[in-house]
């Protein structure tokens, strides 16, 4: 239950803390869409629309998608089961994650739990 005691905020003490909390906000999401344009290929550090990322990363993820797939069959042709297969791309995303760590290490990394596209045959 609030004090009643404690003061209630002036209205224009609630306008700054609206004010400042949109800031926040609106700085939390344009370094996460600086950080998703260093991760798709032909954005890294270009001035973009916000629009014009989020389309080039639907398109990044889809060919990553289909890429897999394609790797995922060939695999499969010669003789590797699913899990096998499952298991080679961890490897690999592993694999790049520590050399991409070991060029920018100064800088916040996705990492394999958040870099691919979930559980929709990225991986």
């Amino acid at each position: 239950m609030a004090d009643p005691n404690k003061p209630r905020l002036t209205d224009a003490q609630k306008k700054k803390n609206h004010i400042l909390s949109e800031k926040k906000r609106r700085d939390a999401i344009r370094l996460e869409f600086d950080r998703l344009a260093d991760l798709v290929p032909g954005m890294e550090g270009q001035g973009r629309s916000e629009a014009l990322l989020l389309s080039a990363t639907v398109d990044f993820i889809r060919h990553q998608n289909d890429r897999t797939k394609e790797l995922k069959e060939v695999a499969k042709e010669r003789g590797f089961s699913e899990e096998e297969v499952d298991g080679l791309l961890e490897e690999a995303i592993r694999t790049v994650d520590a050399r991409k760590g070991e060029g920018d290490a100064s800088r916040g990394s996705m990492g394999s739990e958040g870099g691919g596209a979930g559980g929709n045959g990225a991986r």
